[in-house]
C-alpha cells in the first residue's frame, strides 16, 4: 500500500498489517499541547487491517506542542473557543482526510476518525457536520462544541453511522456532565452509539483502550 506524502497537516503513519483483506482508515488526532507522536504510540494495538494515521494540529504552542484551536476558560469554567481557528482547523482535516482516501484507495465506509481530549473534538465536529465523508468516530475524554451544534447535518445522514465516546469518571479537564451532554445529543440522531465510564482521569487506561480497539475492529 501507498505511503501518503504531502498532506495539508503533518502526520506519522502505519501501513496495514495484513494481506488479501480490504484495508481500513483509522485518523487519530491529540490533544491540546502534544503532537503526531502522542497517539501514534497506540498504533500497536489497532487493528492490523487498518491504515493508521496520527496527525499533527495546526497551531503551534510551544517545542512540540500543538493545538487544534485556542481557547479561554472563564474563572466559571466556562471554555471560549477561537471560531476562525476551529473552523480552519475543521477544514484542513477535511481536505487531509479526502487526499489520504483518495491517496490510499480507501471509501469514506471504511474510515474512522479517532481523537483524545481536543482531537476528540475534532473527530466528533467532523462527525457531525460531515457524516458523509466517514463510517465512525471514536472519541476519548472529550465534549461537544456548542458552535458546531448549528452546523449539524440532518439527522437522516447518520444512518448507518457509528460512534464511541468513553471518558473518565474523575476527569479533572474536562468533566464527566460534558460526556454525558455529547452522549444526550447523539441519542437523538439514528446512529449506533456505544458509551462507556472508567475510573480514571484525563487519561486513556489500558482497559478502555482495549475495549475501544474491540469496538473499532468490530466494525463492518
Amino acid at each position: 500500500m501507498n505511503q501518503l506524502t504531502d498532506l495539508p497537516l503533518e502526520s506519522l503513519q502505519r501501513a496495514p498489517q495484513t494481506q488479501g483483506v480490504a484495508p481500513w482508515l483509522l485518523v487519530l488526532m491529540h490533544g491540546v499541547g502534544s503532537n503526531e507522536q502522542d497517539l501514534f504510540g497506540l498504533a500497536a494495538y489497532v487493528p492490523a487491517h487498518f491504515h493508521v494515521l496520527s496527525l499533527r494540529a495546526p497551531y503551534p504552542m510551544g517545542q512540540q506542542a500543538h493545538a487544534w484551536f485556542q481557547f479561554t476558560v472563564d474563572t466559571n469554567g466556562t471554555r471560549h473557543i477561537n471560531v476562525a481557528q476551529e473552523r480552519a482547523a475543521r477544514e484542513q482535516l477535511e481536505r487531509t482526510l479526502s487526499q489520504a482516501q483518495r491517496d490510499l484507495g480507501i471509501p469514506p465506509e471504511r474510515t474512522v476518525l479517532g481523537g483524545f481530549s481536543q482531537g476528540g473534538i475534532m473527530a466528533l465536529s467532523a462527525l457531525l457536520t460531515r457524516p458523509q465523508s466517514l463510517r465512525a468516530a471514536m472519541v476519548w475524554h472529550s465534549r461537544l462544541l456548542p458552535e458546531v451544534r448549528s452546523l449539524q447535518a440532518p439527522a437522516e445522514q447518520f444512518a448507518g453511522k457509528s460512534l464511541w465516546i468513553s471518558h473518565g469518571t474523575y476527569d479533572n479537564v474536562i468533566p464527566l456532565t460534558s460526556a454525558h451532554a455529547m452522549r444526550d445529543h447523539v441519542q437523538a440522531l439514528p446512529l449506533s452509539l456505544e458509551y462507556h465510564e472508567y475510573a480514571s482521569a484525563h487519561e486513556i487506561r489500558p482497559d478502555e483502550l482495549q475495549a475501544s480497539m474491540a469496538w473499532l475492529d468490530g466494525l463492518r
